[in-house]
């Protein structure tokens, strides 16, 4: 088999197909998360905390100056305000994430009426078999 008859199996197969619409809403739900975050979340601890926006935050190193020739030095900052809202922002992607598994999780619970496999029962016809 060549190289794109490989290509084509590995491709076709459903693990594969499941990964791919998995990144796709993955990143869709990040954007959401992004948008609730920089939206409704910073504002408020914004207002909270004095009115100033939670990106602003940053530890000044060395502030902004002019030079001799009249040209502006940008300012050398630390911008810590940034981390911490990219942090919020990923607490809550994987908080949401964590509850939408736990949930998908107890749907696909398998039922405890159910038959047991095939093997089990072969396995456990062997198990009698030698106690005798």
């Amino acid at each position: 088999m060549g190289m794109i008859g490989e290509f084509k199996e590995f491709i076709a197969r459903g693990s594969v197909v499941d990964l791919a619409v998995g990144v796709v809403i993955g990143a869709a739900f990040g954007k959401i998360v992004t948008a609730l975050v920089d939206g409704i979340v910073m504002p408020l601890v914004g207002v909270l905390m004095g009115g100033v926006s939670v990106s602003d935050w940053k530890l000044v190193l060395k502030p902004e100056t002019v030079d001799a020739a009249g040209a502006t030095v940008a300012e050398v900052a630390i911008r810590y305000g940034l981390l911490i809202q990219t942090l919020i922002d990923f607490l809550l992607i994987a908080f949401v994430i964590f509850v939408f598994l736990k949930a998908y999780n107890r749907l696909r619970k398998p039922d405890a009426t159910a038959a047991p496999a095939e093997e089990v029962l072969l396995l456990r016809e062997i198990r009698d078999a030698l106690k005798r």
